[in-house]
């Protein structure tokens, strides 16, 4: 096995064999910071569930309160007044079945996908190429609506989908690692509220891309999610 760097093993020392309140564990993960690049935080909560069975499949989105620190590019699949409405509303690329031949020729230079209800028989030849991407059009994560003007506002303001994966875990971007950590909080207990609430929660993990897993209260989350 590879042994880790100084800087590594520095911040896993920093970390004790403890669960920590969501604050304390939002203020740690800056202090554990080692890298020269804008790290992602991210929650991994580990679910009592079996995703084998389609009624525990947990899945949905929630708009984080202060975003995700980067810009979101949105294509929106539409047509006629639609069109004009998304183009008004912000998103950056706008067409129809022009659009949808253009992705399937290999372009993808957006973040997300919305679509109007009428234009997912075109959208749907597209599942093969935004599916692994986590992009697919869906209504129930609203990327599959008629008011797309609310849909990108939500997107560009830190709309954020999260499905639980084979082993039961959710994982779900907080934020960036130069968030002030009472923001990191406060997007940390928005996603909590939206996983967690009346689900068995059998670990959460708040971590870094290059830092150490920090082990949150679940006494204090399920009392948040109950809260919510």
């Amino acid at each position: 096995m590879k042994k880790a760097g100084k800087h590594v093993e520095n911040a896993r020392k920093k970390v004790e064999a403890r669960p920590y309140k969501l604050a304390d564990a939002t203020e740690l993960i800056k202090k554990t910071h080692h890298t020269k690049f804008n790290e992602t935080v991210e929650l991994a909560i580990n679910l009592g569930v079996d995703p084998k069975h389609s009624d525990q499949v947990v899945r949905g989105t929630v708009v984080l309160p202060h975003g995700l620190g980067k810009s979101v590019r949105v294509l929106v699949l539409a047509g006629g007044e639609k069109q004009r409405e998304a183009t008004e509303a912000g998103a950056e690329h706008v067409g129809g079945d022009e659009l949808v031949q253009k992705i399937m020729d290999g372009w993808t230079d957006f973040d997300a996908v919305i679509a109007t209800p009428d234009m997912m028989r075109s959208a749907g030849k597209l599942g093969k190429v935004l599916g692994p991407r986590g992009l697919m059009p869906n209504p129930k994560t609203g990327t599959v609506t008629a008011d797309v003007a609310k849909a990108i506002k939500e997107t560009k303001a830190g709309k954020v989908e999260f499905r639980v994966d084979k082993a039961g875990i959710v994982h779900c971007p907080v934020g960036k690692i130069n968030f002030d950590a009472p923001k990191l909080a406060e997007n940390a207990h928005a996603i909590i509220n939206a996983v967690a609430k009346g689900k068995y929660v059998k670990k959460i993990t708040l971590t870094s891309t290059m830092g150490p897993g920090i082990p949150v209260d679940l006494a204090e989350a399920e009392t948040l999610a109950t809260a919510a």
